[in-house]
C-alpha cells in the first residue's frame, strides 16, 4: 500500500482499518512552533483507542520544517486539500489561516507566554478599533461575522479580560486553562543540575543564554554586535553560550542560511528549531532576550535576565513581556558585557519577576487536567479514569553537538 493510499484509509476510514468506530480528531499545524504547542494537546489523546488522530500541515509562509517535525515523532501529515474534504469529530489548531473552510469544530490553542504581539496587518480593523494580539482580535477569530472556534484556550483570567473589549462575541467559547511551558518549567527546576549534567556544563562552568523572537526588531537582528561581544569577553572564562532563536527565524531564512550567517560565532551552540528549549533555560545562568516569549519564561529560572532594546509599539501593554520590560536591567553595546552579567546578578532582587511571571498563568500546574476536560467535552466522551500522562522534558543533547566548530567552507 502506498503512502498516499494510507493516508487516504485514515481520512476516509476503510474497511481494513483494526480500530474502527474512533472519534476522528484533525490536528492543522502551520509551524513548527505551532505543533510543539499542539504537542502538548494531541499527547493527551494518543492511548485512547475511542479516538484516532490525523494530522495536516496547513500552508504558511512559516512552515518549512513542519513535515520533517512530524516524521520524528513517528507522524505522516495528510494533504491539507484532503483534510479539506473531510469531516472530522473536532479540529485542534494553534493558527488561524484557512480554518474557517474546516469541517469540523474547532478548539483554537494559544501559544507563547501570554498574548505578546500586537497585530501588524491592521488592513482589516474598523476605524478607531484599536490594535490587540492575534489570539484576541476579531479578525482571527471570526469569518464573514461568525466566530470560528468552537472552543477558545487562553492562560490567564486576564486575557478574557480583553477579549471583552476586542471580540466580545467570543467570550461564550472561552476556555482558562493555564499554561504548559509554565507548568513544566515549573515542576523540573527542582531537576536543575540534571539538565545541565546533560548539556555537558562542567562544575564552575556558568551557561550564557541568549533568546530571541523572530522579526526586524528581535535579538536575532543584533547579533552581528551582541555574540561577538560575548564570545570576545567570555571565551575562555569558564563560561558557555548557546542561542535560542524562533523557529520562525529558521523557517523563514532557512537553517542553511542562519547557520552561514553565525558561522564565525565558533563555540556558540545553535538549539535546533525543533529541540526542547526548556532544559535550557532551566539550566541557564543568564538569559539575554528580547520581547519574545522565552524571554517571559526565563523569569521562572533561576537565571538572571536582561534584556536587549526592544519595540514598545510590538507589544501589547498588559503581557508578561512588558510586565519584564519594566523591571528587568538592559544589556547595552557600549559596556563590557561580562561587567554587566555579574552586575545584574548582584543586583537582582527577590521576588524581582514575580508579577511576570504570575501573569503567564492563572491556572497553575492545570493545563492538562482542564485542557482535556474541553477537548473530551466537546467529542461527547468520558475523561479517562486516570490523571493525565505528563512526561517531562526529554534530556537534552550535549551543548557541543550544537557548537559551531568552524566557518562554512574551512575544516574541521
Amino acid at each position: 500500500m502506498s503512502l498516499r493510499t494510507t493516508k487516504t484509509a485514515l481520512i476516509e476510514q476503510g474497511h481494513w482499518l483494526t480500530v474502527r468506530d474512533c472519534k476522528r480528531v484533525l490536528v492543522i499545524v502551520h509551524t513548527v512552533t505551532f505543533a510543539q504547542r499542539l504537542r502538548e494537546v494531541f499527547g493527551l489523546l494518543e492511548a485512547d483507542l475511542r479516538i484516532q488522530v490525523i494530522f495536516t500541515a496547513a500552508p504558511h509562509a512559516f512552515g518549512s520544517g513542519v513535515t520533517g517535525y512530524l516524521r520524528s515523532l513517528g507522524i505522516s501529515p495528510v494533504p491539507w486539500e484532503e483534510a479539506l474534504r473531510a469531516e472530522f469529530d473536532l479540529a485542534l489548531a494553534a493558527g488561524s489561516r484557512g480554518l474557517h473552510e474546516l469541517r469540523a469544530p474547532l478548539v483554537r490553542i494559544s501559544h507563547g507566554a501570554g498574548q505578546i504581539k500586537l497585530l501588524t496587518d491592521v488592513s482589516a480593523l474598523a476605524p478607531g478599533e484599536p490594535r490587540a494580539p492575534g489570539m484576541l482580535s476579531r479578525g482571527h477569530l471570526t469569518h464573514e461575522g461568525r466566530v470560528v472556534p468552537a472552543a477558545i484556550v487562553y492562560a490567564h483570567e486576564r486575557d478574557l479580560v480583553e477579549l471583552a473589549r476586542s471580540c466580545p462575541e467570543a467570550l461564550p467559547m472561552a476556555h482558562v486553562v493555564g499554561d504548559p511551558c509554565v507548568d513544566r518549567i515549573t515542576a523540573e527546576m527542582p531537576r536543575r543540575e540534571y539538565y545541565r549534567r546533560a548539556l555537558g556544563i562542567e562544575d564552575g562552568q556558568r551557561l550564557v543564554v541568549v533568546s530571541s523572537t523572530w522579526g526586524p526588531t528581535s535579538t536575532f537582528g543584533q547579533l552581528h554586535a551582541l555574540l561577538p561581544q560575548l564570545l570576545g569577553e567570555l571565551s575562555g572564562g569558564g563560561y558557555r553560550i548557546a542561542l535560542l532563536a524562533h523557529p520562525n527565524v529558521f523557517a523563514g531564512h532557512g537553517t542553511w542560511q542562519v547557520r552561514g550567517w553565525l558561522a564565525g560565532c565558533r563555540g556558540v551552540a545553535v538549539v535546533p528549531p525543533e529541540a526542547d528549549w526548556q532544559a535550557v533555560l532551566i539550566a541557564a545562568d543568564w538569559i539575554i532576550g528580547d520581547h519574545g516569549s522565552l524571554s517571559a519564561y526565563g523569569t521562572l529560572t533561576d537565571a538572571t535576565m536582561l534584556l536587549t532594546a526592544g519595540p514598545r509599539r510590538e507589544v501589547s501593554a498588559y503581557s508578561p513581556a512588558a510586565l519584564l520590560e519594566s523591571v528587568a536591567p538592559v544589556v547595552s553595546p557600549l559596556h563590557p558585557v561580562a561587567e554587566q552579567l555579574e552586575y545584574a546578578a548582584r543586583s537582582r532582587r527577590p521576588g524581582q519577576y514575580d508579577e511576570v511571571a504570575a501573569s503567564m498563568s492563572s491556572a497553575l500546574g492545570e493545563f492538562h487536567r482542564r485542557m482535556r476536560s474541553v477537548v473530551y467535552g466537546l467529542l461527547g466522551l468520558g475523561e479517562p479514569a486516570r490523571p493525565p500522562v505528563v512526561a517531562p522534558p526529554p534530556p537534552p543533547s550535549p551543548l557541543e553537538e550544537w557548537e559551531i566548530r568552524a566557518e562554512r567552507g574551512m575544516a574541521g
